[in-house]
């Protein structure tokens, strides 16, 4: 039979020396913060945002990084974390639709990426390209949900405005969500 025995109790100054000693030891610890890169999904419902359900409704939760998705059935229902715009001044908010769709899309950068950054170029499809293996086209112009090669930029404020999926999950979405699908960025 084991007795357990309660853990002394630290001071406030031995938990402080003690946290700087492991981040001193273990920089990456202090780099890796779990709340970095984590959504707070929220529950959603999509009457709240839509009079009805047509070809199906795409909500982009943008607080908490989510993509919510409900099929025309009504009980079809997906959720996937997603990356957003990094900064408010890339963020649309509103309502649009899918208007195009594309496997294997290539990229073109826009006029104000290649101002900010010249050694932008297009990209045809692969594995470089940023847009993934899928993407939907939004009614705005060069606003998509794209898929991303680049799994670090999932749950973070990574984008140019676009809404972008793990590679598998931008498919599944790809698969359901037909042209003329409501989409609702908030």
């Amino acid at each position: 039979m084991a007795f357990q025995t309660k853990p002394p109790a630290l001071s406030r100054r031995a938990f402080g020396l003690g946290t700087v000693a492991t981040l001193l030891a273990a920089p990456s610890l202090a780099l890796a913060s779990p709340r970095a890169n984590i959504s707070s999904f929220t529950t959603q419902d999509w009457r709240e945002h839509f009079d009805r359900l047509g070809k199906g409704v795409i909500l982009a939760d943008l607080t908490s990084r989510a993509v919510h998705y409900w099929g025309p059935d009504g009980d079809t229902y997906r959720l996937y974390p997603s990356s957003i715009p990094m900064r408010e001044d890339l963020t649309r908010r509103g309502k649009t639709e899918i208007v195009r769709k594309r496997v294997g899309p290539d990229w073109t950068p826009t006029q104000s990426m290649i101002a900010e950054n010249p050694e932008l170029h297009y990209m045809p499809p692969g594995p470089d390209n940023p847009l993934g293996t899928h993407a939907m086209y939004l009614s705005w112009p060069a606003y998509l949900i794209h898929g991303t090669h680049d799994t670090r930029k999932i749950g973070r404020q990574s984008s140019s405005g676009c809404v972008g999926l793990y590679n598998e999950h931008v498919a599944e979405l790809f698969a359901m969500a037909e042209v003329g699908t409501q989409v609702k960025l908030f």
